[in-house]
């Protein structure tokens, strides 16, 4: 194992490659009751690369997400700023969309009852912060939620568009089986402020898919700002927004637990409102509205 895990060492690539929601008050005020346990220890590596080795066989049987979160950032992103804990950055413990009680981070490790983290690793990309492998306890699935410093939004949203489009493939050790994310993944799946809204990108992509990947975009206004991207990918998107909103992890979950059914795309949309209504008690109507997917 010790050799295998050295040879997988020697084949690292680096990849370099919303708006506020957060000022509802509801929201800011559930999100700091976070306990987080730093005390998982490594225990595989991580390959990323454009060319996989043959050698690397992906498992085929199960499903794969890969959740691309830029951290909240008062100071390198265009949102009505938040308070300073939640709106640094760099800080994975308090972060508004990470650590904080329902960032990603929080949520699927404290708060889900289908989740459960089971593997912290070292980054393979020099933007992201923190990488958390999660399974689900009752389906064969996996979810890697990536944690980008905040000011490198831009990058996180060219990170996630790449990936919709099938490169920078990633591929995941655990319990010495491989499984694949990044290009590789089922499901893509941006998760923060609509940086869009700021900049402009430069995404080169590939003209040929083998295979139209499903994402969910979590972003204030994503529809609009992203529609035409995720069609330059050949992606298909199963649940975007349509205005303001809180880009927290509860939506996220429940628009996971349709696609894992394999639900319809109403029904996954659905999911998503209800979810949103849940917790920010915006009337089941308004959160209808507020959420869309691709036939």
């Amino acid at each position: 194992m010790k050799s295998l895990t050295f040879f997988f060492l020697c084949l690292f690539i680096f990849v370099f490659s919303c708006e506020d929601g957060a000022s509802n008050n509801l929201s800011i005020k559930n999100s700091i009751d976070s306990k987080l346990d730093d005390s998982i220890q490594v225990k595989d590596d991580t390959i990323s690369s454009t060319d996989l080795p043959i050698s690397v066989v992906i498992q085929k049987e199960a499903k794969t997400i890969h959740v691309f979160v830029a951290l909240c950032d008062n100071k390198f992103q265009g949102i009505v700023p938040v308070p300073s804990s939640l709106g640094n950055g760099n800080d994975i413990r308090n972060n508004l969309y990470w650590g904080a009680g329902y960032g990603v981070k929080s949520f699927f490790k404290n708060k889900s009852k289908d989740w459960k983290l089971v593997k912290k690793m070292e980054p393979d990309n020099p933007f992201v912060l923190e990488r958390l492998l999660f399974k689900h306890k009752s389906n064969n699935v996996f979810l890697l939620a990536d944690a980008y410093d905040g000011e490198q939004i831009k990058t996180c949203t060219e990170d996630f568009l790449k990936a919709s489009n099938s490169q920078n493939p990633v591929v995941v050790n655990f319990d010495s089986l491989n499984y694949g994310f990044g290009g590789n993944a089922d499901l893509l799946s941006y998760i923060g402020h609509n940086g869009l809204m700021d900049f402009d990108i430069n995404v080169e992509y590939k003209p040929i898919q083998v295979k139209k990947r499903d994402v969910i975009i979590l972003a204030c206004y994503s529809k609009s700002y992203f529609q035409s991207e995720i069609s330059k990918a050949q992606a298909k998107a199963i649940l975007w927004t349509t205005h303001l909103m809180a880009p927290e992890a509860y939506t996220l979950e429940a628009a996971i637990a349709g696609w894992i059914q394999n639900e319809t795309r109403e029904a996954i949309v659905e999911r998503g409102a209800q979810a949103y209504n849940k917790y920010q008690k915006c009337g089941i109507r308004g959160a209808r509205n507020l959420f869309d997917g691709e036939e």
